[in-house]
């Protein structure tokens, strides 16, 4: 009775390790079969949890993560603003730091020069507009600084010459328009003035030249900022020498002179680089999104 009990109990433990046995190997069999089937070889390393709960979209939980599924990555990054950072944007504000302690080093107004002749000055931006009155009548000079830059033409500095001595001083020299109004007339004379590219600088000669000119002469309605068309315009290229000049002299009466051109072209350039430096910190700011 003892025997056949022991010969059942041994039956049954050489079944169940035969049957672990065979569970083990054919668990191993296919991560062995897999390594096999790599280009390399390489040996298999299985995902932790974390990650393969990352990589799976078919996870039982539902959950479904971006991180691994993202068909790409830009090379940049954003902040707060919802800009976008790159390297060149980087680059670039470096640049304009640099840039923008340079053109402070080289300002010559920290303020804007003032106009003699009882001048006063009205700013709105890059425009500007200069008012005197005179015994009934209202003087106004209005520019803009925008493209007031001469192109620079000059040819390249020779070689072994600093490029810094030779480069030329940045002068605006803005177009400007001069209006007169009488206080008992309802018309404006407006001169639309310019200061010429090829003009010979004043003082070199005989006698003294006009370092600005009048391009056109044209009445308009008086407070209106619009140039009508359709008012007869005067221009000055086939004009009588002898009119020319009493326009010229009619100026020169009311204070808009050559001591006034060379006057406003200080106050332009000094606005005009101003505001230069003015765009160059808002685009830093804007580059780095401040």
């Amino acid at each position: 009775m003892l025997k056949s009990i022991s010969r059942a109990v041994s039956i049954a433990s050489r079944l169940t390790n035969k049957t672990a046995t065979a569970s083990s190997t054919r668990t191993v069999e296919p991560m062995v079969r897999s390594a096999l089937c790599l280009p390399n070889s390489a040996p298999i390393r299985p995902y932790t949890r974390s990650i393969w709960m990352m990589c799976n979209n078919g996870a039982a939980s539902g959950y479904r993560p971006k991180l691994f599924s993202s068909k790409g990555a830009l090379p940049s990054s954003s902040c707060g603003c919802g800009g976008l950072h790159t390297e060149g944007d980087k680059a670039f504000g470096e640049f304009l730091n640099d840039e923008i302690k340079e053109e402070k080093k080289i300002q010559k107004n920290k303020t804007l020069p003032k106009m003699s002749g009882g001048w006063e000055l009205e700013l709105n931006g890059t425009e500007a507009k200069l008012i005197k009155s005179l015994s009934g009548e209202k003087v106004t000079v209005t520019f803009n600084v925008n493209n007031s830059i001469p192109p620079n033409v000059e040819d390249e500095p020779e070689q072994g010459q600093k490029s810094a001595e030779n480069e030329p001083e940045i002068v605006s020299t803005p177009n400007f328009v001069v209006e007169v109004t009488k206080s008992a007339a309802k018309q404006a004379l407006v001169f639309d003035c310019h200061f010429p590219e090829d003009e010979v600088a004043h003082g070199e000669g005989e006698e003294e030249s006009d370092i600005f000119t009048i391009r056109e002469v044209s009445f308009q309605p008086a407070g209106d900022t619009d140039w009508k068309e359709t008012s007869y315009t005067l221009n000055t290229d086939s004009l009588d020498w002898a009119l020319y000049d009493h326009l010229m002299d009619f100026l020169a009466d009311r204070g808009v002179d050559n001591t006034f051109a060379d006057e406003l072209t200080e106050l332009s350039t000094a606005l005009e680089h101003k505001e230069y430096i003015t765009f160059l910190e808002e685009l830093d700011g804007f580059v780095k999104c401040n």
